[in-house]
């Protein structure tokens, strides 16, 4: 097994908290045919009444036209999201929750949520709110990425 460590054992210690997290939640989602993928997706389309682009869709994900054309596809298929044509850009797709779709994103939130409480149930309150001090205090601490070279 490949053992590749940062140089600062705090960080290689988020990062694999961060994926034990993403890991157990995504196993949770897993016994009901969802992910944490299609969980990200879905709670993107849920928190807007417009129907989006698959480009702004990608954007707000962090993730490449690629993958949300392959989640889209997916849950096109099973009646989850609905795809149309932009009414001015021929080019582009919007995208919107079917009432199916509502209804499995609001099932995956419930198991979201109780897996998440699952993981976090041994964190005090006064744990809790010290972990997010220090977590805000980390990204605060973290200067923005300079832009890419096609910005």
């Amino acid at each position: 097994m490949v053992d590749i460590r940062s140089s600062d054992v705090l960080v290689d210690d988020l990062f694999r908290t961060t994926v034990r997290l993403r890991t157990y939640v995504d196993a949770q989602l897993h016994c009901h045919g969802l992910s944490v993928s299609r969980l990200r997706l879905l709670r993107a389309l849920s928190t807007t009444d417009e129907p989006l682009r698959m480009r702004d869709l990608g954007d707000a994900l962090g993730v490449a036209a690629r993958t949300v054309t392959s989640l889209v596809d997916a849950l096109e298929r099973e009646g989850l999201v609905e795809r149309r044509r932009h009414p001015t850009d021929r080019r582009a797709y919007l995208l919107k929750l079917t009432d199916l779709g509502r209804t499995t994103h609001a099932r995956a939130e419930d198991i979201d949520r109780a897996a998440l409480a699952t993981a976090t149930a041994s964190l005090g309150g006064e744990q809790r709110a010290l972990l997010l001090e220090l977590l805000a205090k980390l990204r605060e601490s973290v200067p923005d990425a300079p832009p890419g070279p096609a910005e």
